[in-house]
């Protein structure tokens, strides 16, 4: 049976100890938290250049954001279980419902008018 390396670090000791470095996995969460707000942003332009009574198309921004958030937390689980830093994507899930809490204002906008 073979003995085990003490100096080895397992995924849980790396879970625990959040002094790692990942500046690809970072460029990757930014990058596509860009993405999702850009297209929040397209279909915020969409709304009030087309129709500002629309409230399914005000509905949209945030839709698109939550769903956003929920993809960077599927991105951060896989992330998880390859044994990669997971908590950058937590992190842009967290940014990515920020934003959402802040365009569900949009629908009111429609309704108001």
């Amino acid at each position: 049976m073979p003995v085990n390396d003490p100096t080895e670090r397992t995924i849980a000791d790396r879970d625990v100890e959040k002094r790692w470095s990942d500046p690809g996995a970072l460029r990757k969460a930014a990058g596509y938290c860009a993405g999702v707000v850009a297209v929040a942003a397209a279909l915020t332009a969409v709304f009030l250049l087309v129709d500002r009574t629309n409230p399914v198309l005000a509905a949209a921004v945030p839709a698109v954001c939550f769903l956003g958030g929920i993809g960077a937390l599927t991105l951060g689980y896989k992330s998880y279980r390859a044994g990669g830093t997971w908590p950058i994507w937590q992190g842009a899930a967290w940014f990515l419902f920020t934003v959402m809490l802040l365009g569900l204002a949009m629908p009111m906008f429609a309704i108001r008018q």
